[in-house]
């Protein structure tokens, strides 16, 4: 390595240390169980995003295993070379009526699948529209796309109507948001966002990874509002609530043939193994089966919230199982997680830049399998964290 690399990495991560920003890979097993193991501890799981509990489900684990022992352990191509086999087929299928689209595309993860949305479906001559705090894999896709970028302050419908207004004329638009926002758990103005969408002629996209197997009876938050008709393209992601790995895109027949037909991600991009596949499969019909899954999640998410502010804690605007501790600086974050890791729970320490400056969290991650001990035990540590920190 030349010394100028050198002296710019190490003067880099020298400024991460210094404001509390280095990211480590903690050492966690079993991260998706309702208990973990952290460097040889048992905690209580709260950082995961395998929201119903389903990665441990024996439905999963075996529809996993039985793909494996049929088709063995690799696609070995792309899926528009040799890498298809049926259980795509059934899987696409099953999508396509779950989510009431007239066609649906697997594709390797929720990151990938926005990469190939928005580089394929906007260019140079488009405008593409997009909330604030969108995940980081639209901003990507939006640059990637060489489009413009038009950012509308988060969920303000009256910015987003005047920045639709000022470019009404542009050849091509676009909008793209997140269903549920990751780092503060609230929802989109879905309903709002379509009726101007129609208004000015404007594709729609929407992104639900943090609410497919969770909102809608499993279908997600567009689902639940009635609005997945008057919405053009649907993402959701397999690895979240649905408790397995990749992602899928729904929406009309000629939208999916395009970006079957051009989408770079998934025409270069080795298929998802036959064991993820299998597991997709059993996540979805399980959930299709059992739609009542997410609804004792909402209610705890109610509860947890309420417990939270009682203790005059921030959950910012959170509607869902995601719920953030607002704790302002890194440090604080870091020692709020540390306590509680102390009591056995596990929680995650968000930091800028995955949040804005000045906004540094725990981030609660709910998940449906909590008994009611469980949640007591977390109630318990919080109130003690509180009491240290004062």
């Amino acid at each position: 390595m030349s010394y100028s690399y050198r002296d710019f990495i190490f003067g880099e991560l020298q400024e991460l240390e210094q404001q509390n920003l280095v990211r480590r890979i903690p050492p966690v097993e079993s991260g998706a169980d309702k208990w973990l193991q952290y460097d040889g501890k048992q905690l209580l799981n709260l950082a995961s995003n395998n929201y119903l509990g389903l990665a441990g489900r024996p439905e999963l684990k075996q529809a996993a295993i039985d793909a494996t022992e049929k088709y063995g352990t690799s696609s070995g191509a792309s899926r528009l070379i040799s890498g298809n086999y049926s259980l795509f087929d059934e899987l696409e299928q099953e999508l396509r009526e779950f989510k009431k689209q007239e066609d649906a595309l697997v594709v390797g993860s929720g990151f990938t699948a926005n990469l190939m949305i928005l580089s394929t479906l906007a260019d140079r001559h488009t405008v593409v529209f997009s909330d604030k705090l969108n995940h980081a894999s639209i901003v990507d896709g939006v640059r990637l796309s060489g489009a413009k970028h038009v950012r509308y302050r988060h969920n303000d419908m009256e910015h987003l109507a005047a920045l639709m207004e000022k470019h009404a004329d542009a050849p091509r638009k676009l909008l793209v948001t997140d269903s549920v926002f990751s780092m503060d758990g609230d929802l989109a103005e879905l309903t709002a966002i379509v009726e101007l969408c129609e208004r000015y002629q404007v594709l729609s996209v929407i992104d639900e990874a943090h609410a497919a197997g969770v909102m809608g009876k499993g279908r997600g938050l567009a689902a639940e509002l009635g609005l997945s008709d008057r919405i053009d393209v649907h993402m959701g992601t397999f690895s979240k609530g649905l408790g397995s790995y990749g992602a899928y895109v729904a929406g009309k027949s000629d939208i999916i043939e395009f970006l079957r037909n051009k989408g770079r991600p998934f025409i270069f991009s080795t298929a998802l193994p036959p064991a993820t596949i299998g597991a997709n499969l059993a996540a979805v019909r399980l959930v299709r089966s059992e739609p009542e899954l997410g609804e004792r999640l909402g209610v705890m998410a109610g509860d947890v919230r309420r417990f939270l502010q009682q203790l005059d804690l921030d959950t910012g605007p959170s509607q869902t199982a995601i719920i953030p501790v607002i704790l302002g600086e890194n440090e604080a974050a870091l020692k709020a997680r540390d306590m509680l890791m102390e009591q056995g729970i596990y929680v995650g320490a968000v930091r800028p830049p995955t949040v804005p400056q000045g906004t540094a969290r725990l981030r609660i991650s709910l998940r449906a399998d909590l008994t009611d001990a469980d949640l007591s035990h977390f109630k318990q540590a919080v109130s003690r964290m509180v009491d240290s920190l004062d």
